[in-house]
């Protein structure tokens, strides 16, 4: 019975979250362009193995059937996070199973099953992939500290700090993530959650509103650092393709 466009917004989370699946999964299978100087695509970081990576280049282990690419080691982990999320979960229920299509809309089906059965149950591993999360956070740091490190041409061997555009599309991306991963509701659960008066702990109730204050804009939060990874990769690989150049500041 409702009479506005309840439509619009499961509409747009399939488009939105359609649209990135498709780009990220395309991304994760090149496997070629992840890097550019001293950048490095979110989606490959960290860099297990690979040129310049943490193991060596690619493992003997590594079915020949597949294409290699690094990203495929990885990604299990942020998009755990992401699929498992409190905010996603009624995102892409909406948007992707029409359950429900919208609030107070029926959905087109007789049964609720809730998420206390398999597979669903599986969505309680949130909390879990928050901690993974939160070291990924720590190593997409580094990687904007590294980016601001440069081979100088006239001396070989011999590494400058300088600042490109590159070097911003990284801290902005690492900003949003946190922003995004911070206001996390299982953080807020860990900070707050098992005490029933925060007041007589100040620093913790300090940090209790803080995580409160990112929480109230999760959305946002979301969306915001889901496009900024996407865009990340697609500046990256842009420069490693020799599409764009990377404008250096300094």
């Amino acid at each position: 019975m409702r009479r506005d466009a309840w439509w619009l917004q499961p509409t747009l989370v399939f488009l939105g979250l359609g649209a990135f699946i498709v780009y990220a999964t395309w991304a994760a299978f090149q496997g070629v362009n992840y890097a550019w100087g001293p950048y490095l695509s979110p989606l490959y970081s960290p860099l297990l193995f690979g040129p310049h990576s943490w193991f060596g280049p690619e493992p003997g282990w590594w079915p020949r059937w597949l294409v290699f690419s690094p990203a495929l080691l990885i990604l299990w982990a942020p998009g755990g996070f992401r699929v498992t999320c409190y905010y996603y979960r009624g995102a892409y229920y909406k948007g992707f199973w029409a359950d429900p299509p919208n609030c107070t809309v029926r959905e087109p089906r007789k049964t609720y099953w809730g998420e206390r059965r398999f597979p669903l149950i599986w969505q309680n591993i949130h909390r879990y992939f928050m901690y993974l999360a939160l070291l990924f956070l720590v190593d997409l740091f580094v990687d904007f500290v590294r980016s601001l490190r440069w081979a100088d041409a006239a001396h070989p061997g011999r590494v400058v700090w300088g600042l490109g555009v590159g070097s911003i599309v990284l801290f902005v991306n690492w900003f949003l993530l946190s922003g995004y991963t911070l206001g996390c509701h299982s953080i807020r659960h860990l900070i707050g959650g098992g005490r029933d008066l925060l007041s007589a702990i100040p620093k913790r109730a300090q940090a209790y509103n803080c995580v409160s204050c990112l929480n109230r804009k999760h959305m946002q939060w979301a969306w915001m650092s889901l496009f900024w990874v996407a865009f990340t990769d697609f500046y990256v690989r842009m420069c490693a393709m020799g599409m764009i150049r990377d404008w250096r500041i300094f």
